[in-house]
């Protein structure tokens, strides 16, 4: 598109943006109304529409991006379609991303012993996968890009995404299925108008004042175990007159169960994490932006049985997919055995903690970025004219696999995080919330990239000039790192004073445990 640097940037975080945050609404679909199995086919058709449009904007005469072979700015039309192509590829992931990956998960029972310890391994496992096609899609299909043209490899993609559609279609007969329950934001909205009618009534002593259905009559989502936190909405649980024998029939908007009341804490305390792990988001942003853009200025020449080979500059990204996929095989193989008998945690350590181990790799990375950069520069200075052609691409090598190892206990354990905490009958919501850390994330980091260029600019020259040798990327990186240790340090507060989901096992004492479903003891529970 012959964009300048910022804009670029800019372009591609805001469609990074949209992606991930799209999945806000198929989630929601998903789980209220579509159904996840259904969700994921209907996605996958307006995903494999926009494929097809992306292709034809290349191959299409009338929607070619110029007439002449070289050009210096595109044809609006060829504009207009690239952009609707791409923005319905957004569409089609808000339904597929969020509905497939849940609706994998519920392939595994909760209640058996065996199957809930294969699913803590399904999230690590998934992510290989998706590491797979990303390693194919950084170098076979970027290969098929450089080598041949974009519209080429935009039909192998739409012809990849046909066959997955059918081979999904295949196992329908074999599938779980969990039916839509309606939306998830009436019960809480209940639980809030409820405490809210009842916020003069006094704090029961007894438990067995506050409404639960028996278990034996609860079908669609386990019972929940009562928390001391946030206790004004207990308040809408509580029964007046203690009359349990007509407590179903009064209205939801005047009395909610305790499990409803939890559900509603549940997603009241997950604000704060989504909120502390944004930073981590906005050092990923850098890999599909600034750490590729870096890579065009060095040398990317290979040299195999005496014949040269250009790598193309995203390739290079493949670094990061293997490092997420050593992580991941590594925390999963030998970590998670051994922490189980270190702590006695069935998780080997708690979700929480797992995600924080992660962002310290989001420090080192933009630390080594900043470093490798810098050392970028002072080659620029000294030959202006070869520039940094004399330094290897493979000296981006640190920060992408470093990063990748972030990922590898980040992403997934936010993943893992989302999809568990959530209200059971959340869950596709719960995997999109996860993807919306990653879209506030890129947005964010466009949002700072402009602030910084404005202040700087001011300052008397910008640190993103019109090129990378004319920018200072060495000092945002630096910035950034400094931002991502302070947030650590919040989140490490925030995390220490979480407490998980804790679901009734088989009877109402199982509450007094006070073991949660992430594994771990933690404050003694109460429910009736």
């Amino acid at each position: 598109m012959h964009e300048d640097l910022k804009t670029a940037a800019k372009n591609v975080n805001y469609w990074t943006g949209v992606t991930t945050m799209m999945p806000l609404i198929g989630g929601f679909l998903a789980d209220a109304y579509l159904g996840r199995y259904f969700t994921v086919f209907a996605s996958c058709l307006v995903y494999l529409m926009g494929l097809v449009l992306l292709s034809m904007s290349w191959f299409l005469p009338g929607l070619k991006p110029c007439d002449a072979a070289m050009c210096t700015k595109p044809r609006k039309i060829h504009e207009v379609f690239f952009f609707l192509a791409i923005y319905l590829i957004s569409v089609g992931t808000g339904g597929h991303k969020p509905s497939l990956e849940s609706f994998g998960a519920d392939q595994f029972d909760d209640e058996h012993a065996g199957e809930r310890r294969q699913k803590m391994s399904f999230f690590n496992w998934w992510n290989c996968g998706l590491c797979s096609g990303l390693v194919l899609g950084v170098t076979v299909i970027v290969y098929v890009q450089d080598r041949v043209n974009w519209g080429a490899a935009d039909l192998i993609l739409s012809g990849v995404m046909a066959l997955s559609l059918v081979i999904f279609l295949m196992g329908r007969p074999f599938y779980r299925y969990r039916a839509p329950t309606g939306s998830p934001f009436t019960p809480m909205l209940q639980v809030l108008v409820a405490a809210i009618s009842k916020r003069k009534l006094p704090y029961p002593t007894d438990p067995s004042q506050f409404y639960e259905v028996p278990k034996s009559q609860s079908t669609n989502t386990r019972l929940l175990c009562q928390t001391k936190k946030l206790k004004f909405l207990d308040k809408a649980a509580i029964l007046e007159n203690n009359d349990g024998s007509t407590a179903g029939k009064q209205s939801p908007w005047k009395l909610a169960t305790v499990t409803k009341v939890e559900e509603m804490k549940l997603i009241i305390n997950m604000i704060p994490i989504w909120i502390f792990t944004l930073p981590f988001g906005m050092c990923v942003a850098q890999t599909a932006t600034f750490f590729i853009k870096q890579g065009t200025t060095l040398n990317r020449n290979i040299v195999l049985n005496n014949t040269a080979f250009q790598l193309p500059s995203a390739s290079i990204y493949t670094l990061s997919a293997i490092g997420m996929i050593i992580a991941v095989a590594v925390y999963d193989r030998i970590l998670v055995p051994l922490f189980r008998k270190l702590t006695g945690n069935e998780r080997g350590i708690t979700i929480l903690q797992r995600i924080g181990f992660g962002m310290v790799f989001s420090v080192s990375t933009m630390i080594i970025a900043a470093l490798v950069e810098h050392r970028r520069l002072q080659v620029v200075d000294r030959n202006p004219v070869k520039g940094s052609l004399s330094m290897s691409v493979f000296w981006l090598a640190p920060q992408f696999l470093v990063i990748g190892f972030g990922d590898g206990f980040t992403l997934v354990g936010l993943q893992e995080y989302f999809y568990d905490q959530v209200p059971d009958s959340m869950r596709s919501l719960g995997i999109a919330l996860y993807l919306s850390v990653i879209g506030a994330a890129n947005f964010l980091s466009s949002w700072v990239i402009t602030f910084v260029d404005h202040v700087t600019d001011k300052g008397g020259k910008s640190w993103f000039g019109k090129d990378l040798n004319s920018s200072r990327l060495d000092k945002f990186y630096w910035l950034l790192a400094a931002i991502t240790t302070v947030n650590l340090f919040v989140y490490v507060f925030f995390a220490r004073r979480y407490s998980y989901k804790n679901a009734q096992k088989v009877a109402v004492a199982d509450c007094y445990e006070g073991k949660s479903d992430d594994g771990a003891h933690g404050t003694t529970m109460v429910s009736t």
